[in-house]
């Protein structure tokens, strides 16, 4: 059984991946998350140059909630001033609970900063980057971006804090999401094959439901 799971798990873990190269852009873009290692990834990008400007976005999500004792934005600000980013270079929307408001949030904030990138590199988790491509592109469509994550395989992913369970969960979520958000103009549609929703289909009848949403909702 535990092969069988891991075996459709790693077809929807690919699905997420968007394999975008990676280059050069005028802003930064890294989402809050329960992973630390997408803070780390992000300035480590911003030190190598990537970009000269990066901004944090989250405030507390459903993952989140008692996990971190302030905003995912101003922790994961943190991790970049630890490793080495400029304060001054970091901007912090510490408010958004979910993509979309990562997004709209982020551009406000910006906008109040007198700031208009042309372009952007969003850093996010893993199994996480299709749905940030998707709503990226409905929100502000105008903008060049591409999207990346830490460069991890689905077995080096789970951590003690981030166990294997958990991660198939959230995945097949996410997935769920990708096709019902696009019915509801959340993101710009994106073709889901079939071996991809069957694996999403037998992952649900083995119990991996505790990150879908209603439907009818």
């Amino acid at each position: 059984m535990s092969n069988q799971i891991d075996h459709l798990a790693q077809i929807v873990w690919g699905y997420h991946h968007l394999h975008h190269e990676l280059k050069k852009a005028d802003c930064i873009l890294v989402l809050g998350s329960n992973d630390i290692r997408v803070a780390e990834f992000a300035a480590n990008l911003y030190l190598q140059g990537y970009a000269p400007l990066l901004a944090c976005s989250g405030g507390f999500g459903v993952l989140t909630q008692g996990l971190y004792k302030k905003p995912e934005a101003e922790v994961f600000a943190d991790i970049a001033i630890q490793r080495g980013v400029p304060k001054d270079n970091i901007i912090v929307e510490n408010a958004a609970s979910n993509t979309g408001e990562n997004i709209t949030f982020t551009r406000k904030l910006l906008s109040e900063r007198g700031l208009d990138p042309t372009s952007f590199l969003l850093v996010q988790k893993p199994y996480m980057e299709r749905r940030t491509f998707a709503t990226f592109k409905k929100v502000w469509p105008e903008k060049e971006f591409i999207v990346t994550s830490p460069p991890l395989s689905f077995e080096e992913y789970p951590t003690p804090d981030l166990p294997k369970d958990l991660i198939i969960n959230i995945m097949v979520g996410d997935l769920q999401r990708i096709k019902l958000y696009a019915e509801k103009g959340f993101q710009i549609h994106q073709e889901i094959p079939d071996n991809v929703w069957q694996a999403f289909e037998q992952l649900v009848i083995l119990g991996y439901t505790k990150h879908l949403i209603d439907e009818h909702a």
